[in-house]
């Protein structure tokens, strides 16, 4: 008998990823001016995005 797979990464993987990056964004906008403004933007901006493609998706 086959051991089952692990559906971990199947469920949590892109919601972990989005998390993570939404905590670098919000670090990276704590950190400073210049650079870190930009990083912080793209940081919060992508799960944004993502998020409203989502509904509009779900809506469509």
């Amino acid at each position: 008998m086959r051991p089952r797979q692990s559906n971990f990464w199947k469920v949590f993987g892109i919601p972990l990823g989005i998390g993570l990056l939404s905590a670098a964004g919000l670090f990276a906008a704590l950190l400073g001016d210049g650079l870190w403004d930009s990083l912080s933007w793209v940081g919060l901006g992508i799960p944004a995005v993502i998020g409203v493609w989502g509904l509009v998706r779900r809506r469509g």
